[in-house]
């Protein structure tokens, strides 16, 4: 496969080293930015609420617009980057991004933020699949691309803490509109930079675009995740949550009946169907769901029942925030050592782990105590979870449908915390609700509804291992694996240094 780069003759192979780490880099800070969207507003809600003077109703749409249009149109933005070719449509997607954030962040009103926020995730769904697709451009040696495969999938996790920290440091030093101005800075380097650091990648796959799939999956996901956001403020038998959720499913089934009659489907169904596949991406579904899940109630508890600002509130996420970069340094070595199978359910044992010990939490609980722990454990464990998933989802993927697989992965990544939420939420509502008519405290109630909500999250997490130690038995996925899964010999060779998320972005790439 050609890296569309040109061969670099004696001394010009370092700087074509240099050149091949400083594109991961910037592939590193996109995924980052991407993911840092989706929470860079949470702590600042009520800040904006009180701004623009919104509804309990338009917050609630600023605050999910992002993520409807996102992962609605991650299915046809991954197979956009493998017929329009890679480069480009990470060039077009981060383009319509950017412009989007400096609209959203500069704009006068409601319909302004609203408008910008979905546009933000129209190019965030062209430009996420390309640039994971990229990866493969850059490494085409196996041993690598897996290596930079479990990399990249520490980069979600966090680009979602980031965002939270972001968000509570500049709406309380500033103001929450200054959190944009990342987003277009990234967007504006990803532009200039893109076609002197990035190879094109192979050429664009010639086939007919499967349009009638593409709006169907494109139409179901949406109007589904707008149904399951509606869930977080009213009963499940509200005509605005059921009919939606109800559409959105006929509408995928429709999709699933058209992609196993046309030639050239958006998404083959067999492609969903391998069981390390759909296990890894339930793996990244559940991953996602949980860690929002605690963002979002955390949010919540610390402000509401324990009277914080925004800035101590994303303070305490320092400790999460932490332990991701340290797993991350270590995320390779122990795939390369262990494989992605076990470094994924091990991921979510230990993430089930952490669920339980923030799941301990009262109205008066102490920070520094399970609290900390509980925010210590849970992201060493999901950011396992998210790089063994990754690389077992992309074992065996052609290269002509890197793009597509690299879709595939963000969908899951993008309707876990839809769905999530959406279940984990209500739940916490109906439970606290019930205690609070038997004489509990607002605050009690409030704090024992969210408490029942994590530790179910955490038996999801736990019966989500066992399940996928059963399906994945035998199998060994290493960080050195190659189209096949076998392991690639010298792949995990003792003191090879590790990238992480951080480094990645500030410039060092895998090394083999």
């Amino acid at each position: 496969m050609s890296s569309g780069f040109a061969p670099a003759p004696g001394g010009a192979a370092v700087d074509a080293v240099t050149r091949t780490g400083r594109g991961f880099a910037l592939l590193g800070a996109v995924q980052v930015v991407l993911i840092l969207a989706i929470t860079m507003l949470s702590p600042a809600l009520p800040a904006i609420q009180h701004d623009l003077g919104l509804s309990g109703a338009q917050l609630t749409l600023v605050s999910a617009a992002y993520g409807l249009s996102f992962s609605g149109l991650l299915m046809l933005g991954g197979r956009l980057a493998d017929l329009l070719g890679r480069r480009r449509a990470l060039v077009a997607g981060a383009a319509v991004f950017g412009l989007a954030s400096a609209a959203a962040g500069l704009g006068p009103g409601f319909a302004f933020l609203l408008g910008g926020r979905f546009v933000q995730g129209v190019g965030a769904a062209l430009a996420a699949p390309a640039a994971m697709s990229l990866v493969r451009s850059l490494y085409p040696d196996e041993a690598r691309h897996a290596r930079a495969l479990a990399v990249w999938g520490g980069l979600a996790g966090f680009g979602a803490t980031a965002g939270m920290l972001l968000s509570g440091t500049v709406s309380t030093w500033v103001s929450w509109r200054w959190a944009f101005a990342v987003p277009v800075a990234v967007s504006l380097i990803a532009v200039v930079a893109a076609r002197r650091l990035l190879p094109a990648g192979p050429s664009p796959v010639r086939v007919k675009l499967d349009v009638p799939g593409a709006v169907l999956v494109t139409a179901g996901l949406t109007v589904m995740s707008y149904g399951l956001v509606q869930a977080g403020e009213r009963p499940w038998s509200a005509g605005v949550v059921w009919g939606p959720v109800a559409a959105g499913v006929l509408l995928l089934a429709a999709f699933a009946v058209v992609e196993l009659k046309v030639a050239d489907p958006l998404v083959p169904l067999g492609f969903l169907a391998r069981r390390h596949r759909a296990t890894a991406l339930w793996a990244v579904f559940i991953g996602s769901a949980g860690m929002s899940t605690i963002f979002f109630l955390l949010s919540l508890y610390f402000q509401e029942v324990r009277d914080a600002s925004p800035l101590l509130t994303s303070a305490a996420f320092l400790p999460f925030s932490a332990a991701q970069v340290v797993t991350g340094m270590l995320a390779g070595r122990l795939i390369g050592r262990f494989g992605g199978r076990a470094v994924m359910v091990g991921g979510l044992v230990v993430a089930a782990g952490g669920l339980v010990l923030i799941g301990m939490l009262g109205a008066s609980s102490p920070y520094a105590g399970a609290m900390l722990a509980g925010l210590i454990v849970f992201p060493v464990g999901i950011a396992c979870v998210f790089s063994g998933s990754t690389v077992v989802a992309l074992e065996g993927v052609e290269d002509s449908r890197a793009g597509l697989a690299g879709g595939v992965i963000n969908t899951a990544m993008e309707v876990g915390p839809t769905v999530g939420l959406a279940i984990l939420v209500s739940l916490a509502t109906a439970h606290a609700t019930g205690l609070r008519s038997g004489g509990e405290t607002a605050a009690s109630a409030t704090s024992g509804g969210y408490a029942f909500a994590l530790l179910l999250a955490a038996a999801a997490f736990a019966a989500s291992a066992v399940g996928s130690a059963v399906v994945l038995r035998g199998r060994r996925v290493s960080a050195g694996a190659g189209a096949g899964g076998a392991a690639v010999p010298g792949a995990a060779a003792p003191g090879a240094p590790e990238a992480c998320p951080p480094a990645a972005v500030a410039g060092r790439s895998p090394k083999a």
